[in-house]
């Protein structure tokens, strides 16, 4: 055989072996090859049966059949979502767990007492899972039938009406101190350690007023009065209600929105591919009404105007933290 022939076949035997060798590394820099390629844990910071939870789990199941793999979620409640939050922040960062919460774990909570992370710097923005479209309701036997009859009866009546949330530090309780800041109305808090809990009481009426999600099944069934929509639109299924601007608190909606976080050194290309597909889906018919059922509606956003809407959320937070003097005791 020619000399010059046996250098040309080991040159192709180099560059051929170059490939393959290179072949991991062009995938880890790539992502889209090699993720997601084993089971994905979606961490959920409260327990199973309450809004959360109900919202996840549609997203698990419409992921896990976007990408083949199966996409669990795990339930990591407790101290108003903060175990799970840090329990996904200091995750390994390699795709395989991503945190699925409402805001409040991350931008209420923190700024009211010490927490294991910090969601600027532990977590990065993945994509807005769907906000709450909820509402200030009252049991029907006070005869209130509007905010303001509710507003009236509370000036009249400092401190008799009892209002139930969710737990100290969440968006309900924000939702609560809004009101009674902006109306100059003395409400009492009474925190529960879910949405879940709260309802039992406000049905039975240990509590007068709720502001949830959970609660809309028994506004249909006549037991409880629905008086305003915690949202900038009226509700689809009760379109006779106003909405709290309409109602005469304009600039008072405090938003409770569900969003996916990485833990903070995540490929970039998997945040991209993960937003993708969550802003595709979101777009869907089916999504749009798996989330009308349980009273969510979709929010697209890229990672980085998510973290912008997280810094104008969290100073909207402060303000009222700290006009309505809110502790954790």
């Amino acid at each position: 055989m020619p000399t010059r022939q046996i250098k040309l076949n080991r040159r192709s035997v180099i560059a051929g072996l170059g490939t393959v060798l290179a072949t991991p590394a062009i995938q880890r820099a790539y992502g889209q090859e090699t993720w997601p390629n084993k089971p994905v844990r979606l961490i959920m910071p409260y327990a199973p049966g309450g809004a959360g939870d109900t919202m996840v789990r549609p997203w698990a199941d419409k992921l896990t059949q976007a990408f083949g793999v199966p996409f669990v979620v795990e339930n990591k409640g407790g101290a108003s979502g903060t175990i799970g939050a840090e329990a996904a922040a200091r995750s390994a960062p390699d795709g395989t767990t991503f945190l699925v919460t409402p805001n409040s774990a991350l931008n209420v909570v923190p700024q009211l007492r010490k927490v294991g992370y910090d969601a600027r710097k532990d977590l990065m923005p993945v994509a807005r899972a769907g906000d709450v479209v909820g509402g200030f309701v009252i049991i029907q036997s006070l005869g209130l039938n509007t905010l303001a009859d509710v507003v009236a009866y509370a000036k009249k009546n400092p401190g008799k009406l009892a209002y139930g949330s969710a737990g100290l530090g969440t968006s309900t309780q924000m939702r609560i101190e809004t009101l009674k800041l902006r109306a100059g109305i003395d409400i009492l808090h009474v925190p529960y350690r879910g949405s879940g809990d709260a309802l039992i009481d406000l049905l039975a009426g240990h509590v007068h007023m709720m502001n949830e999600m959970v609660v809309y099944p028994h506004v249909k069934a006549g037991k409880l009065r629905l008086l305003a929509i915690n949202n900038p639109t009226r509700h689809w299924d009760f379109p006779d209600v106003p909405t709290l601007t309409e109602a005469g608190y304009p600039d008072m909606d405090v938003p409770i929105w569900f969003s996916t976080w990485a833990p903070a050194g995540t490929s970039k290309e998997i945040v991209r591919i993960l937003n993708s597909k969550i802003v595709e889906i979101s777009k869907t018919p089916d999504m749009i009404q798996r989330l009308r059922e349980i009273s969510f509606m979709p929010a697209i956003q890229t990672p980085e105007e998510m973290a912008a809407f997280f810094e104008r959320d969290w100073d909207a937070n402060s303000l009222v933290i700290r006009e309505a003097r809110i502790t954790l005791s």
